[in-house]
């Protein structure tokens, strides 16, 4: 029996990675198993997310309390390992942290959430709003899912999520204010970090997540809606654009707009999505809706998942249609609307003869002649007549013939005419006992 560990290819034992092989003239190269890319980017956007928040609190004069990172990334583990042992349990499988190398892989989004949370947000001196904001943030993402295309997906922004609830909840509560990321950084430092952070979240999402398009289609509709706004409402065309300079709104292209699990996969899809949040960001803009970036997120981000849940029924139109139009052109159903043309008349069925029975003759069967003919037997003719011996004419019985309201006789033998019932009977010739009667 074969080793599992052996190498299929030269048949020896596990060899590191690649190497190669020599099977006759060609080598066989076997190479490693590839590292997933959505691991690869949580991996990269964990490294930049927490590199920003040491940098944000030793060097660039971060305004929260240094205590709020460590505390949102408890409080993020915490809730995300809890939510998903009781997740696992309720299912009845296997826990996402459980495996070789899987507990680290698994702490990855909490990481991001808990980090970005304690980065974006504001609550003065209290705990208690980046506390519920971390919560709600992971619990979304066992709350707001459905199955799309045989797997379970939320589609809901998870940081973005906890960040608008608390918005909502804590009118006190607010949004780190620009000058929150350069506040201690002077003279060239002001360029050089919004420009680092661009080109390292621009690089990341072309390599890695693939969202480029949303990108693009992001600023393209930011552009738009600031030009729309110049035009008919008025406004300063140079103001709208303003919030692009800051580093607030490069991380929030980079690194909240541009999550591979709550966004589309194809580019039209992508850009759609990126259009789509920066037309409802100008209409929160002209209704005076503060920090309008967040709320257009996950305003998008609803209708995005009400169009995946009717996807399935928008496809199965056609098959509907077709039902309801053979239930209305079969017999018994509904008449017409009034005004839609008349359906022509099916052809009449052409007529079918009725078939004609075929007459098959019944032959005589020959009786042979008796030593002597015996006296003409008459049988009682009329309606009702009764199975009975046939009589000779003095009156006596005969044999066991039995008729049945017929004149029989031997065959051959002519019958006389006699007065039957008041009637006159002419002679005829009797057949057999199962043969033809007239």
């Amino acid at each position: 029996m074969t080793d599992p560990r052996t190498c299929p290819t030269c048949g020896r034992g596990e060899h590191p990675a690649p190497s190669v092989h020599s099977s006759g003239d060609t080598p066989a190269v076997v190479p490693p198993s590839p590292v997933d890319r959505r691991v690869k980017a949580l991996r990269r956007f964990a490294l930049s997310i927490t590199a920003l928040t040491i940098a944000g609190h030793a060097m660039l004069g971060f305004e929260q309390a240094p205590l709020v990172p460590f505390v949102t990334l408890a409080v993020s583990y915490a809730t995300a390992l809890l939510l998903e042992a009781l997740d696992a349990w309720a299912r009845r499988r296997p826990a996402e942290f459980q495996g070789p190398g899987q507990f680290l892989t698994f702490l990855l989004p909490p990481h991001i959430t808990g980090l970005a949370c304690g980065l974006l947000l504001y609550g003065n001196a209290s705990l208690w709003p980046y506390i519920l904001a971390v919560v709600v943030a992971n619990s979304s993402k066992y709350v707001f899912r459905f199955r799309v295309n045989g797997r379970v997906r939320h589609f809901l922004n998870p940081t973005n999520t906890g960040i608008v609830v608390v918005l909502v909840a804590f009118p006190w509560v607010g949004i780190a204010p620009p000058y929150h990321f350069t506040n201690a950084s002077t003279g060239v430092m002001d360029w050089l970090l919004p420009m680092g952070i661009l080109v390292l979240g621009t690089v990341l999402n072309v390599r890695l997540t693939g969202k480029a398009p949303l990108i693009v289609g992001w600023l393209a509709g930011f552009v738009a809606q600031a030009a729309v706004r110049a035009v008919v409402f008025d406004h300063s065309f140079l103001a709208a654009l303003m919030p692009m300079t800051g580093v607030a709104f490069i991380l929030f292209t980079n690194y909240m707009i541009t999550d591979p699990g709550t966004t589309p996969v194809k580019r039209r899809n992508q850009v759609v999505f990126g259009v789509t949040t920066a037309a409802i960001y100008g209409a929160l803009v002209l209704s005076g809706v503060a920090f309008g970036l967040f709320f257009a997120l996950v305003i998008t981000c609803v209708l995005r998942g009400a169009v995946l849940l009717l996807a399935p029924y928008a496809r199965a139109l056609p098959e509907i249609k077709s039902f309801l139009t053979g239930l209305r052109a079969a017999p018994g159903s509904s008449p017409a609307p009034a005004g839609s043309p008349a359906p022509a008349p099916s052809p009449a069925p052409a007529p079918v003869p009725a078939p004609v029975p075929e007459r098959v003759p019944v032959a005589a069967v020959p009786v042979p002649a008796a030593a002597s003919v015996p006296a003409p037997v008459v049988a009682p003719v009329g309606a009702g007549s009764e199975l009975g011996p046939t009589q000779r004419a003095g009156g006596g019985p005969t044999d066991t013939t039995h008729v049945i309201g017929l004149r029989m006789a031997v065959p051959g033998t002519p019958v006389p005419a006699r007065r039957i019932n008041g009637h006159s009977s002419g002679p005829r010739l009797a057949a057999s006992t199962e043969g033809d009667v007239t």
